[in-house]
């Protein structure tokens, strides 16, 4: 892959990429750097890159990875007088657990109602302001905060 190709088809996404680290981690320096790592692990595999069908696909599916794995990290080591002798190394369990997890969130998601999912969607993957969400759909600035606090509030109880 040529580094013009890259620039254009990869790091276009960055704010896209940002924004959901950012929701996920809940800490801009955690985004910003999260974000970093996967541009640096997208350059060190460009030469596969060119066999990638969606690159948004591809890059979206990297950062949530990324991002669960640090919060794993987080949760792990917030405790360090429950920390055992040896380091622990996740096990195919924990992945299983993350992947279980992100299921749920993805059924959940499905599940909202398509107005709930499609401000959803507007605002976490693809970064717009509730005004340029408004604008978009034809709703009230108001209704647009309500949708999406209602669909974040049916995607926690169902996690």
């Amino acid at each position: 892959m040529t580094e013009s190709r890259f620039h254009k088809e990869y790091l276009s996404l960055a704010q896209t990429l940002y924004r959901i680290a950012y929701y996920m981690l809940e800490s801009e320096t955690e985004a910003e750097d999260a974000v970093q790592e996967v541009y640096a692990k997208l350059w060190e595999s460009r030469d596969g890159l060119d066999e990638v069908a969606s690159p948004k696909a591809y890059c979206i599916r990297m950062i949530k990875n990324l991002c669960l794995d640090r919060i794993r990290r987080a949760q792990f080591f917030s405790h360090p007088e429950d920390l055992p002798d040896k380091m622990y190394a996740p096990g195919p369990d924990d992945t299983i657990d993350a992947k279980t997890r992100l299921d749920k969130v993805l059924e959940a998601v499905k599940a909202l109602p398509e107005r709930q999912r499609n401000i959803l969607v507007l605002r976490t993957v693809e970064g717009l302001s509730y005004e340029e969400i408004a604008e978009r759909t034809g709703m009230s600035y108001l209704t647009c905060r309500v949708l999406l606090s209602q669909a974040r509030s049916k995607i926690r109880s169902k996690v």
